[in-house]
């Protein structure tokens, strides 16, 4: 989710953008570090968006989102297990929903796509990986049953619980997940210019 300090005056992407844009390079943004998911959020968001902002890593989720409440980050993308008990509490506001579309953990806050960004997704997903060539007999079983469980209504709402959404899937659509992932945040990576060190 994109979040931000009630100090920052806008209250959707539009808002944002109009004061993102006013003084290009004067917001900044925080994220868990460098590389991490909120970073490639915010670097494919201002990509798609045009906009030129300063990134803020910090060593994980918790302290970004410390520094944003207390004020000294406007924004930050963080996960929804971080942002939501601080949205549902008033302390900060959602702006966003990074993933495709809404989260049932915020039923009421709109994903940046539909606020005219289209196209944009930024999701946290998981998926089960095994050794290359592992029996096909033992991915469908282990695929079937990892199924069964997402499906499972208290397994379904412990997930919901943590601000994600169960999915399920085939070997094949996770296959093809992950390659489109590695291209759309290798582009990502390179346009950025993101390089790790240590």
């Amino acid at each position: 989710a994109l979040v931000a300090h009630p100090s920052v005056s806008a209250n959707n992407l539009e808002e944002l953008l109009r004061l993102i844009r006013a003084k290009p390079g004067g917001m900044t943004y925080g994220t868990s570090g460098i590389g991490g998911a909120g970073h490639l959020a915010g670097e494919l968001f201002q990509s798609m968006t045009k906009t030129d902002m300063v990134h803020v890593p910090y060593k994980g989720g918790g302290p970004a989102m410390v520094e944003l409440l207390g004020g000294q980050v406007p924004l930050l993308f963080a996960s929804m297990p971080t942002a939501v008990p601080h949205i549902k509490s008033g302390k900060i506001k959602v702006l966003g929903v990074t993933s495709a579309t809404r989260s049932s953990a915020l039923p009421q806050a709109p994903t940046i796509a539909e606020q005219g960004l289209s196209g944009f997704e930024a999701a946290i997903w998981w998926g089960l990986l095994g050794p290359a060539g592992m029996p096909a007999d033992i991915v469908q079983k282990l695929n079937a049953a990892m199924n069964a469980a997402l499906s499972d209504a208290a397994v379904a709402e412990k997930v919901r619980s943590q601000g994600y959404e169960p999915m399920t899937s085939t070997p094949a659509e996770c296959a093809a997940r992950i390659v489109a992932d590695l291209a759309k945040w290798g582009k990502v990576i390179r346009d950025a210019k993101i390089t790790f060190e240590g």
